[in-house]
């Protein structure tokens, strides 16, 4: 058994959320693997196990019931969107999250695998990030994530969800990601204290439609999720 696993479960517990045995094993699979590359490619700061656990995996995997709650509110992919895709892998893919500045993989692998019906794309300007994240796609059978070495502004195909975290200001993050957000989408913007100053230079053309207050297991510090449609 993993030394972190009660740990991690007793963290799912207060968050109120139901894992299987094999997301679970895939979760401290995945933090393992950031111990191991960080060791080389320097991809975290946070290099003990314990403070990894809650500052990063317990920190992604406070979104994932307000994720999940706002995907329920998306429409299905549309009939055009399958045969884009491919039938096959519409069948597997719901809908699309796109993770800007993913670094190593935060939130936007925890979401992947604990979301397998959203097909997740992790971009980053860091070539060895981006690297990183098809490592973990490929050693964790993860069929719905993918890493992209590119910049946000050059991407146009249309995300269901955008989201970051700790990436930029709320300005830079909207507008840089704009073109990769579908018209009916939203983005998740993953922040620590209330971003007072922040929304207060928003466009009119971007519309916050809720601040979300979240509690992170064993974290002694302020986050949010500031939601917003275009």
């Amino acid at each position: 058994m993993h030394p972190l696993l009660p740990a991690l479960q007793k963290g799912l517990a207060g968050l109120g959320l139901t894992l299987t045995e094999d997301q679970q094993t895939q979760l401290l699979a995945y933090m393992d693997l950031i111990g191991k590359w960080t060791k080389v490619y320097n991809l975290t700061a946070v290099r003990d196990a314990n403070e990894m656990l809650t500052h990063h995996l317990l920190d992604s995997l406070a979104v994932i019931a307000p994720l999940r709650r706002e995907l329920a509110k998306l429409p299905m992919p549309s009939a055009d969107a399958a045969t884009e895709q491919g039938a096959a892998k519409l069948a597997h893919s719901k809908f699309s999250l796109l993770d800007v500045g993913a670094g190593a993989g935060l939130p936007g692998i925890v979401i992947a695998i604990t979301c397998p019906d959203v097909s997740v794309t992790c971009v980053d300007t860091v070539a060895k990030k981006a690297a990183f994240i098809q490592q973990v796609a490929a050693t964790l059978k993860l069929p719905n994530l993918k890493g992209l070495h590119a910049r946000v502004e050059s991407l146009t195909h249309p995300f269901d969800v955008v989201c970051s975290r700790a990436f930029a200001s709320l300005i830079d993050f909207t507008t840089w990601s704009q073109s990769a957000l579908a018209g009916h989408g939203v983005w998740m913007a993953m922040k620590g204290k209330h971003p007072d100053q922040e929304l207060a230079v928003l466009p009119e053309s971007v519309k916050v439609f809720h601040v979300e207050q979240l509690q992170v297991p064993g974290l002694d510090a302020e986050r949010c999720i500031i939601w917003m449609r275009g």
